[in-house]
């Protein structure tokens, strides 16, 4: 398939500042299970629904095609360490990580920008990703200041 290669593809995206996120939802044996994800978006007002897009190798992957809820964890910029651990290989990432149920029994962590409690909708193939579609059904915000993405790295609203 024609296209850039990886590395310039990464430059180029790389100049795209992101929030990030923490998605998060209980796998077929009730155990909670998340991933840090950058690749989130608002996708309509009418309804509203927003996106994640999963790689399909990740363990998050077929937790999330089972699930039939999920929530995208706003960090906040006193969040560093929690991203890179759900970006980890780890057998166990919530181990330590301080999060309360939803009403649906799903992990919202503690001290997030915000909570987007998701339905999911649809999913649908984009490349070696899954783009999974979630209907917002409930969530909470607060003011604490976000935590970003650039150029391959960490920063926030008045680093850079």
């Amino acid at each position: 398939m024609p296209g850039v290669d990886p590395a310039l593809f990464r430059q180029l995206l790389g100049r795209f500042a992101t929030g990030v996120t923490v998605v998060t939802t209980r796998d077929p044996g009730g155990r909670p299970i998340g991933m840090t994800a950058s690749s989130v978006a608002s996708v309509s007002l009418h309804p509203p629904l927003v996106l994640v897009s999963i790689d399909q190798a990740n363990d998050m992957h077929p937790a999330l095609r089972a699930a039939q809820r999920f929530v995208l964890n706003v960090l906040a910029a006193d969040q560093e360490a929690l991203s890179r651990r759900f970006a980890a290989e780890h057998p166990d990432r919530f181990d330590g990580v301080p999060y309360r149920d939803s009403k649906h029994g799903l992990p919202i962590i503690e001290g997030a920008v915000a909570s987007i409690e998701c339905e999911k909708q649809a999913e649908a193939p984009g490349g070696d990703h899954t783009v999974f579609f979630g209907l917002v059904t409930g969530g909470s915000v607060s003011d604490r200041p976000p935590l970003l993405y650039y150029r391959g790295g960490y920063t926030g609203l008045a680093d850079r």
